[in-house]
């Protein structure tokens, strides 16, 4: 699936942690701290979107997120969105909105064939203790 046609699918809920102690919030984090971790997730989801590369796409995906993800689906859309193999590499950062467990980060994206700009929205979480993408869409 790619990032162009992410926005139809909700952002995944967080694994439960059971007893364990309570695990790391990133709201918590300050927006340095989320930026040092989110560009360089987005560069590259943007890569990989480019190269049509599904499963490097997907790699820091919330296993819940990836498995609400219909590969065949996603193949088509990698194979046949023009925008989603074409988008600059080149992303303007926007904000960080801060909810639950989760922040979101928006960019300004660009593509290299077709003028205009996008939304790029990155959701990103705790899962076991990892930093992981619940969300990741271009409108």
């Amino acid at each position: 699936m790619s990032l162009v046609d992410l926005p139809r699918m909700r952002s995944a809920t967080p694994v439960s942690s059971g007893d364990r102690e309570p695990r790391m919030n990133i709201v918590e984090k300050t927006d340095e701290e989320i930026r040092a971790m989110a560009d360089p997730l987005w560069r590259e989801l943007v890569k990989n979107s480019n190269e049509g590369k599904y499963g490097e796409f997907v790699r820091n995906f919330s296993n819940s997120f990836a498995r609400a993800m219909n590969q065949v689906e996603a193949g088509h859309q990698f194979a046949n969105s023009e925008l989603a193999r074409n988008l600059s590499e080149d992303a303007d950062y926007l904000g960080i909105i801060r909810r639950g467990e989760h922040v979101t980060v928006l960019y300004r994206q660009r593509s290299t064939k077709k003028e205009g700009e996008w939304l790029g929205r990155l959701v990103l979480g705790y899962e076991n203790e990892k930093v992981r993408i619940f969300g990741a869409s271009i409108f």
